[in-house]
């Protein structure tokens, strides 16, 4: 992309009043940004309100300074790659732009093979997972287990970065030996990408900038605004194929996504949880309207009509528990439960148990949780 190229798809997105919708309908009447500039405010008010055609008329005060750091941004060498593609790009997604609202710009951040490459989005077969910020262990270890064993069948993982189940999708995406043919994992993200936002997850956003992609359709110097992230879920859903919510609450955003999903004609998955974690309520209000129950990685591949993931390595499984470990896990079940009633369930001394809990945390079979309380752990 040249510099007077970039200007103009800058001063388009910058224009106060004129959002994505109006800036569509100049770019199919007129072509290029640098042809609708070249317009008169007559031929703007064919597609736009007067006041969008002063708008247009007027340069945005912000404009030099945002193209100075943008294309310095964008000449900067080495890893991570970056780029910038348009609206009208032959490397824009074509499951993104089948979208009612697709972005103009979506800047990226990632490994250049894959930003210079065949294409950032090349591959086609995405999955998006998101989650409440404060899942359960259980619902973390599914984020997590999922992603691992979805990403083996070859599914791009796309998510937010967000704490909780986003960041655990996208660490499980990472867990193998990454493909040099498809990004492991996808991070759309609220903020400007010279901004990590939140600041714990940032050792994760260079990890996913290594083998995958962060991408975000603000400018560079956006702040983490409330606005902003309900907004970018429509960029999660549209790049995927199918939903999968892990955990949410009634009032999570992650079923802001899942609604946008059904809306672009995407599949929708739900984790059914306990009836006692508010966690879980989000995910049944979206299996009573219709999403699909998951209860294992194979149930996503079968509804997206993919072959099921290789077997993990031998290697790779956890030992067998002993009779002792076995009867421990069936006194918990798969509730948070706290040692007063374990130890009346198992009748073994309080001592005895904290041992073998020690020993399940340890192999990861078994969780320990804040208030004392355990908590068993599944696999995908």
């Amino acid at each position: 992309m040249q510099r007077d190229e970039l200007a103009a798809w800058l001063r388009l997105a910058l224009t106060p009043g004129v959002g994505n919708g109006a800036a569509r309908r100049l770019l199919a009447a007129f072509g290029l940004p640098a042809d609708i500039f070249a317009q008169s405010e007559a031929a703007w008010q064919t597609c736009v309100t007067p006041a969008q055609a002063r708008a247009l008329a007027a340069v945005p005060e912000e404009l030099e300074a945002l193209l100075q750091t943008t294309w310095q941004w964008l000449q900067a060498e080495g890893e991570p790659a970056r780029a910038i593609v348009t609206l009208g790009d032959a490397a824009y997604p074509p499951a993104l732009l089948a979208t009612e609202d697709p972005p103009l710009l979506l800047y990226l951040l990632g490994a250049p093979r894959f930003v210079h490459g065949a294409g950032p989005f090349a591959p086609p077969r995405c999955l998006a997972m998101v989650g409440s910020r404060n899942p359960t262990a259980q619902g973390a270890e599914h984020a997590r287990q999922f992603a691992r064993v979805l990403r083996a069948a070859g599914l791009t993982i796309v998510s937010g970065l967000a704490l909780g189940v986003d960041a655990a999708a996208h660490e499980g995406a990472l867990l193998d030996a990454p493909d040099p043919d498809t990004p492991a994992t996808i991070a759309v993200v609220g903020t400007g990408l010279d901004r990590v936002y939140p600041r714990a997850n940032k050792d994760l956003a260079h990890r996913i900038a290594r083998h995958g992609l962060l991408v975000s359709e603000y400018p560079l110097g956006t702040p983490p605004l409330p606005a902003n992230f309900p907004k970018r879920n429509r960029i999660i859903s549209g790049l995927s194929q199918g939903t999968l919510v892990v955990e949410a609450a009634l009032q999570s955003g992650s079923l802001i996504t899942a609604r946008m999903a059904a809306e672009q004609g995407r599949e929708v998955f739900a984790i059914p949880g306990s009836i006692h974690a508010p966690q879980s309520r989000g995910c049944h209000a979206l299996l009573r309207q219709g999403a699909k129950l998951v209860e294992s990685a194979e149930d996503v591949l079968e509804e997206l009509r993919l072959p099921a993931a290789a077997p993990a390595p031998a290697g790779d499984a956890p030992d067998a528990t002993t009779p002792a470990q076995q009867e421990v896990l069936q006194a918990l079940g798969f509730d948070p439960l706290g040692l007063d009633a374990l130890v009346a369930r198992t009748g073994l001394d309080a001592a005895t148990l904290q041992v073998r809990l020690l020993e399940l945390e340890l192999d990861g079979r078994v969780a320990r949780l804040p208030g004392g309380l355990f908590q068993r752990l599944g696999a995908a």
